[in-house]
């Protein structure tokens, strides 16, 4: 139930649209928050993000907006506008944004102007680019801030064109961090009694995830190489070519090697000076690859998975979203919550609190509701 969950006392109103945002409210909601996505008559944009749908909307729709409930504002309208205006400020904890750079201050919607009426209120803005500096009032999506974040210049293979990793993983991931700062000022909010701005953006994200090749660069004064399935400074730690399909693996400290090179009958690999240590192997990643498929190759991925598991070496086949989803882990952890229809199973947070995860407390709000009840 609601009540028992951490947020249960937290009123959060979403404004805006799309993935970033609305991932960041659903977090929030999955851990009890009442989230109001307030959206245009037309409902959000990701309502139309299909195929595939389900219950009439996009099944992305349906995957990070559950939990909330949908409160219709004609944002054109000056009287629906300063309506929802007052009810935030009078009964709202928490604002996410992500609309257009600007629409929320012109709209009397920004930080300054809710801020003002309400000083404890904590005020989320969810930007493309940044708060500050030349593009902070360019428009942004994933797909542009992987690629103009250097995301997308170590994804895929080398000498191929650049790739875009497959999730969104930087409207999601700032999502998150939204959600992170949100919970920051609340706790601090008990603690002064005042609420805030939080300011997040895609672009950060971006950042925030090319750390270590930040580091790598400044240090070497080399671009990083795409590298596909494997990982800058660690070999063996990559997929590899079994006869009948594609294992990961990862030795990925010199004791791993040892063990993985007996699994595979080399023990002769680890006395090889190119491959003693770490940076050596990595020195002579090709010739340490090549030997390591030409032995895999002799024998089915189902084999090896035995042989190394056996001797505690991490690995795992490259699984579709059918295997995984019907894989007994998978069950077993109760990450898919029943949505009432047995055809659609949701993922849950990724998160239990005393051996418990926040259940599935409703679908997606149709695109015909509206609830402006408080």
């Amino acid at each position: 139930m609601a009540e028992n969950l951490p947020l249960a006392s937290v009123r959060v109103f979403e404004l805006g649209s799309n993935i970033a945002g609305p991932y960041g409210t659903w977090i929030l909601a999955a851990l009890g928050a009442d989230v109001i996505k307030v959206e245009r008559p037309e409902g959000d944009d990701a309502r139309n993000w299909g195929p595939p749908f389900w219950n009439d909307s996009a099944t992305i729709f349906h995957a990070i907006n559950r939990d909330k409930r949908r409160s219709v504002y004609d944002l054109k309208n000056p009287t629906e506008l300063e309506a929802l205006r007052t009810r935030i400020t009078q009964n709202g904890d928490v604002v996410l944004q992500n609309m257009r750079p600007g629409a929320v201050v012109r709209l009397g919607l920004g930080s300054a102007a809710l801020l003002d009426r309400n000083p404890r209120l904590i005020y989320c803005n969810l930007h493309a680019f940044g708060a500050e500096g030349p593009m902070k009032d360019q428009p942004g999506y994933d797909a542009i801030v992987q690629a103009f974040g250097g995301v997308m210049s170590v994804m895929g293979e080398d000498g191929q064109a650049p790739v875009r990793a497959g999730i969104s993983v930087i409207d999601m991931g700032t999502g998150m961090w939204c959600a992170i700062g949100i919970l920051a000022a609340l706790f601090r909010r008990t603690l002064t009694n005042r609420g805030g701005i939080v300011d997040a953006s895609l672009f950060e994200t971006a950042l925030g995830w090319m750390t270590f090749y930040a580091a790598d660069f400044q240090a070497t004064g080399k671009l990083p190489k795409r590298l596909g399935s494997g990982v800058r400074g660690i070999v063996p730690y990559q997929g590899y070519t079994c006869a009948d399909g594609f294992l990961m693996i990862g030795a990925s400290n010199d004791r791993l090697f040892a063990q993985f090179s007996n699994a595979l009958g080399h023990p002769e690999w680890v006395q090889d000076e190119r491959f003693a240590t770490n940076p050596q192997r990595d020195a002579y990643r090709a010739e340490m690859n090549a030997l390591i498929e030409k032995t895999l190759g002799q024998n089915t991925s189902q084999h090896w998975q035995k042989v190394l598991n056996a001797e505690g070496i991490p690995n795992a086949p490259a699984q579709s979203i059918d295997e995984v989803l019907d894989h007994p882990q998978t069950k077993a952890v109760g990450m898919l919550q029943d949505t009432g229809d047995t055809g659609m199973k949701l993922m849950g947070l990724p998160l239990s609190f005393d051996g418990a995860r926040p259940p599935l407390r409703n679908l997606a709000p149709n695109v015909n509701e509206n609830s402006q009840d408080d």
